[in-house]
């Protein structure tokens, strides 16, 4: 009879751990902490987000890739196209500016803004005559604009030290 005592021990503990691992399976099998995970789990900046501060550091290769993914997201973000355009005349690829300045043109009309900005597009390629004509339109829809009147300041100034001085 100890025989059979002792058989009926080892299939009980058999049966006891069989028990247990079926109901311990239950859980998910990548279940590893019940807190809640924290690296990877906040959002990533946005591209648009990123191009301005990119563009504010003076990283303006940086900033033209993420205005570029900003605007794969959605081609009728005009900030992402004017951030763009802004960044091609940093790193002084006119033509794509200018490719870029129309398409902004096209979404929101040629508002101060992007007539500033295109505007300081041709001060940078010194066509000042062209400059001056999208600045004082821009001036015209926002004559106390400061960031359109310093632009303006820069061609007068320009102007100016372009004369020659008349000797007495």
């Amino acid at each position: 009879m100890q025989g059979f005592g002792c058989k009926m021990g080892v299939v009980g503990i058999c049966l006891l751990l069989c028990g247990l691992v079926a109901a311990c399976s239950g859980l998910p099998l990548d279940h590893q902490s019940v807190e809640p995970e924290l690296f990877g789990s906040l959002p990533a900046e946005k591209p648009l987000a990123l191009g301005k501060r990119y563009y504010n550091k003076g990283e303006f290769g940086l900033a033209e890739q993420a205005f570029r993914t900003a605007i794969e997201l959605n081609k009728s973000d005009a900030e992402a196209w004017l951030g763009l355009a802004a960044s091609y005349d940093r790193l002084r690829r006119f033509d794509e500016a200018r490719r870029a300045y129309d398409v902004v043109i096209r979404l929101t009309g040629r508002t101060p803004v992007v007539l500033n900005n295109l505007g300081y597009h041709y001060i940078l390629q010194g066509e000042y005559a062209k400059a001056q004509q999208a600045l004082l339109e821009a001036k015209r829809s926002d004559p106390d604009n400061k960031f359109i009147r310093n632009n303006i300041d820069l061609i007068e100034t320009r102007e100016h030290s372009d004369r020659p001085e008349r000797g007495g």
